[in-house]
């Protein structure tokens, strides 16, 4: 099966990658809603089509799988763990969560049980 070649009339990106990422950088920080991206930055549509596009394709997840390969090897351990810590603990309710909140027999207390496993370092 032979592969088509690309169209000469496909459309070309008009904004740089590295300033789309700038962009969702800036929201992450900034803890703003898309459309309030300052005019430096490119069009909140544009960043927006580009972020859900890298969502899709597992990039950011990549980009932490790398990087605690490169925090380990830094550390002078293999590039995997190859142990995890388990952790549990219960969050304290207020009186907002109302009848929502469990109640942890062993601690005695009432609200939520977050579980959460970490690597070593």
């Amino acid at each position: 099966m032979s592969r088509k070649p690309y169209p000469t009339n496909a459309p070309q990106r008009h904004h740089d990658l590295r300033q789309v990422f700038n962009a969702l950088r800036w929201l992450v920080r900034a803890g703003a809603p898309w459309r309030m991206l300052p005019n430096d930055l490119p069009p909140w549509e544009t960043a927006y089509q580009q972020t859900r596009r890298w969502l899709q394709a597992g990039c950011f997840e990549a980009m932490a799988s790398d990087l605690r390969s490169i925090i380990g090897v830094a550390q002078g351990r293999q590039g995997q763990p190859s142990a995890v810590i388990l952790d549990g603990r219960t969050l304290q309710s207020s009186c907002e969560s109302g009848p929502r909140a469990g109640y942890d027999g062993y601690k005695r207390r009432r609200g939520s049980k977050v579980h959460m496993a970490v690597d070593t370092l």
